[in-house]
């Protein structure tokens, strides 16, 4: 069994005092507990990564970024390159969240950069995908993430998704308290797989994909007792380490049920 991947995306939030409550809290929890069926990851805003960094201490949890800039270095004010990111010690990095896409209108093509520039440099892309309510009615859901897949192809082959982690993010269902059906949730999860499998079985087979939009630990069984379920990318509920603890543990004691 591929280990369950929870990664908590704070987007805009946090402070330094906060960064601190957090990790303290988060190694009170695995100091008493070791995790045998998931990993965790935690990405803060910018500013906080490397005081994060430093707290962490090899506990079993990584760094995650929530974005990247496609060059190396050079007159890019206010963006932040993979080396940098390395260098502090990140290990995932967000590629294609809708926020990215809709906010800072960054394109298929711009995310297909970023994806190529985080897999050259050793690190590994968390390549969001999810369609509109409108895209939804319409029934093109599967269209749209393999349009947002097939851009990465085109330009770098299958073998960039090898090591490299799917998150389906419906864009209706972030942050909105609108929650996606599991069943159907499993069955676009399912498609993506064998929409990969037509490429590369093996890359299919053990690529990790996540589902993100309005999780939290009261709605998450069923999601995460789905086969092609193998993580949650989450917001709101991972912005108190109570909460995100709580979803650790009742992901644990569920996975080991299974």
């Amino acid at each position: 069994m591929k280990p369950f991947l929870i990664i908590g995306n704070w987007k805009l939030n946090g402070s330094i005092i906060f960064v601190k409550d957090y990790i303290n809290k988060i190694k009170k929890f695995l100091n008493k507990k070791k995790l045998d069926y998931c990993k965790i990851s935690i990405a803060p805003a910018y500013p906080y990564l490397y005081l994060f960094n430093i707290y962490l201490n090899n506990i079993q949890m990584s760094l995650t970024a929530q974005n990247v800039d496609i060059h190396l270095s050079g007159s890019f004010t206010g963006e932040i390159s993979i080396n940098m990111l390395k260098d502090i010690g990140v290990k995932y990095v967000i590629v294609g969240h809708s926020e990215r896409r809709m906010f800072h209108k960054e394109t298929d093509k711009y995310i297909s950069k970023k994806f190529y520039i985080i897999k050259s440099n050793g690190l590994i892309p968390i390549l969001c995908l999810g369609e509109t309510e409108l895209q939804k009615n319409m029934n093109q859901t599967k269209d749209i993430c393999v349009k947002q897949i097939d851009v990465i192809l085109n330009d770098y082959g299958i073998e960039a998704f090898n090591n490299t982690i799917i998150a389906y993010e419906p864009i209706w269902a972030i942050g909105s308290g609108q929650l996606a059906n599991p069943i159907e949730v499993q069955k676009i999860h399912k498609f993506i797989r064998e929409y990969i499998s037509q490429k590369d079985f093996k890359i299919s087979k053990n690529i990790i994909i996540q589902y993100g939009g309005s999780i939290n630990e009261n709605n998450m069984d069923m999601f995460i007792k789905q086969k092609d379920i193998n993580g949650f990318l989450i917001g709101k509920a991972s912005l108190t380490a109570e909460d995100f603890i709580s979803i650790v543990k009742k992901a644990e004691k569920i996975l080991s049920s299974i």
